[in-house]
């Protein structure tokens, strides 16, 4: 189930050429969803008939001369948290089997702006809390590298649908590594921008204080493509921060230069990041920091201290759920509210507490690039787990789960904007991924970084 389509730099300017009609392309991939989607259960909802709609409004606007930019007539899906107006929005939960939102989230309507055309909604770990989407009242997703393996989560059904050319690109959320997670397990990229660089409005959320919302694409290209459409301040949200977006686009062009990349410092944080990695996990991640030191001015060592501590998520998603789980607790998948019941205990005390340490920390995140300019780890210790091995004990799961997003977790803490781009794959096909950060609203660098890693590299073929 590799992906056959073509990315979104390249097909961007044949649709503006009126070379191929956003009609075809979105039939194309209402075709693959029909043939794949029923093994790999990525998509909760398909809206084939808007979205064709959409492709032929999008032809029209097109053939007038009326192009909106890189973004018109693409094929896009949606984490199925995000809301669409008339359009069943789930958290993937029998809780909002029958939710149907009134208005669009802001992710949507910078989306809908920019003439993306909406092909559905993917099945995700409900109410994303968890790393598996193997917790879905609507069922498992599927890796399409290998469908007995996990895509990870919680958007899961988001890269699945990405990594096997089901659309151009997905938006997905991220509140410990549940874009950055699915990203390296099905072999494609997601970035997680800087809290409070794309509006979190309209998004069901899991922990207001760590939620990051952001894309999932084939390419770096392409993910800096879908960011400089959602990213930029929305005075509506109140997490979201007016601080400008910067060219991104533009920025991977200046990176293409050899000169591009030469100046930065990278460092490695070998504390924490990169112990207890799998054998083949810890080569292909050396091999690509090899590769990594032939593009930069300077690869070091750095130390940093890693917060471990979860009370916020844990009472900022209870407190989301308290009134439901109170009233009609059947209705939660048990695992998830299992999961979120272990925050109910959480005194104000103790919650307002946390809630300072995490703004302290985010400050001391600003330290880490006293003299560095990147941090680069691996961003899974351990490939895609085997969805039989997670299902034969129950108890496993959670276990699995937080070993998988030990790597992503603190960058969602520190705020930081970090992406995941695929490193190698394992003897069995499975793919690795490498996580590249930056300082706060330097989304620039990161992707600045990650795309000449890309193509001194190309995985895109394998």
């Amino acid at each position: 189930m590799m992906p056959t389509l073509e990315t979104i730099v390249a097909l961007a300017p044949r649709l503006r050429r009126k070379e191929i009609s956003p009609v075809e392309v979105a039939r194309e991939c209402l075709d693959r969803i029909e043939k794949l989607d029923p093994t790999l259960n990525a998509f909760i909802t398909v809206m084939a008939e808007s979205a064709l709609a959409e492709a032929r409004a999008a032809e029209a606007e097109i053939s007038r001369g009326e192009w909106r930019g890189p973004l018109h007539g693409i094929p896009v899906a949606l984490k199925d948290l995000i809301d669409t107006a008339g359009v069943r929005t789930t958290a993937a939960s029998a809780l909002y089997q029958d939710r149907v939102p009134t208005e669009d989230a802001e992710v949507v309507r910078r989306l809908r702006r920019a003439g993306a055309v909406i092909l559905g909604k993917n099945n995700l770990h409900e109410f994303a809390y968890g790393g598996s989407s193997l917790v879905s009242f609507f069922g498992d997703v599927h890796n399409p590298r290998n469908t007995a393996h996990i895509a990870g989560g919680s958007s899961g059904g988001s890269a699945a649908a990405v990594a096997a050319g089901l659309c151009y690109a997905a938006i997905g959320t991220d509140t410990a590594g549940s874009i950055r997670e699915p990203a390296a397990l099905c072999g494609c990229v997601g970035i997680k921008p800087t809290y409070g660089r794309v509006s979190a409005r309209g998004v069901i959320p899991l922990s207001w204080s760590l939620d990051h919302v952001g894309p999932l694409a084939a390419s770096v290209g392409d993910a800096a493509l879908v960011l400089q459409a959602i990213a930029g301040y929305d005075a509506l949200d109140v997490c979201s921060v007016d601080v400008p977006a910067a060219d991104y686009v533009s920025g991977l062009d200046e990176g293409t230069k050899r000169e591009g990349t030469k100046k930065l410092r990278v460092g490695i944080p070998r504390a924490h990041f990169y112990e207890e990695l799998e054998d083949e996990v810890s080569a292909a991640v050396e091999g690509a920091l090899s590769v990594i030191r032939q593009l930069v001015a300077e690869v070091r060592d750095v130390e940093i201290d890693v917060p471990a501590d979860r009370t916020v998520q844990a009472a900022e998603s209870f407190a989301y759920h308290a009134e439901n789980v109170a009233r009609t607790p059947e209705l939660y998948q048990p695992e998830t509210l299992r999961r979120i019941r272990s925050g109910e205990k959480v005194s104000a005390t103790e919650y307002i507490r946390r809630r300072r340490e995490l703004d302290e920390e985010r400050r001391r995140a600003r330290d880490f690039f006293a003299e560095v300019d990147l941090l680069v780890t691996p961003t899974m210790p351990i490939p895609a787990p085997a969805i039989a091995d997670l299902k034969k004990d129950p108890e496993a799961l959670r276990p699995a789960e937080l070993k998988l997003l030990r790597n992503t977790r603190p960058f969602n803490v520190w705020g930081l904007p970090a992406i995941s781009v695929p490193c190698g794959f394992t003897k069995s096909g499975l793919p690795i991924g490498l996580q590249i950060a930056g300082a706060h609203w330097r989304e620039d660098l990161v992707l600045r970084l990650a795309q000449a890693y890309e193509r001194a590299v190309d995985f895109s073929a394998k």
